[in-house]
């Protein structure tokens, strides 16, 4: 792990290490598996930030099982605009599967929010929803309560393993956090 890496003229500092990720990430499987027994359920990786975490966690996870992906868009820069713009949709038919989002962060709920609604529309079994990072503090949803959490983190920006700040630094294996005196 690097000791600081700068992007756009800001720092960030080491914050969650690839270990770290792998464990959580394997516990998360299990999970799933647990949950998931006698079912082939459909992951819906949310690109692109949930790439790495999609990869990694459907390589993990034991069972039969499928996957697809879907792109959303709500940030620019390190804001969320609170507009939630669809860049590609989903093409299978998801009548009554079993149904788990990917997600790499849920931050004030709205993508997952907004999301979970247009799922709900075309008539799964179930959906569930599994995210590599929750900000708690920064949800301004009520109905939006992921099932599989790798790490609760607070309103900090972060980038890495698939997080990026204007496309740049989703390549990195560890999670960085924003040097505290750069935070906005």
């Amino acid at each position: 792990m690097k000791e600081s890496v700068t992007y756009n003229g800001l720092t960030f500092v080491p914050y969650i290490t690839a270990e770290q990720i792998k464990e959580r990430v394997d516990a998360i499987a299990r999970q799933i598996e647990e949950d998931c027994r006698g079912k082939q359920p459909l992951f819906v990786c949310v690109l692109n930030g949930a790439f790495p975490f999609a990869s990694d966690l459907f390589r993990s996870v034991d069972m039969d099982a499928e996957i697809t992906f879907l792109r959303l868009k709500s940030y620019d820069g390190m804001d969320s605009t609170g507009n939630v713009k669809r860049m590609m949709s989903l093409g299978e038919d998801i009548a009554g599967r079993t149904v788990i989002v990917i997600e790499d962060i849920i931050d004030t709920g709205r993508t997952m929010q907004k999301l979970i609604a247009d799922l709900r529309e075309l008539h799964p079994a179930d959906i569930k929803i599994a995210t590599l990072l929750h900000k708690p503090d920064a949800l301004v949803v009520d109905d939006v309560k992921p099932d599989y959490v790798g790490f609760e983190i607070p309103k900090k920006f972060i980038i890495g393993y698939g997080l990026d700040l204007d496309g740049l630094a989703r390549n990195l294996n560890d999670i960085y956090v924003i040097k505290e005196n750069e935070q906005n």
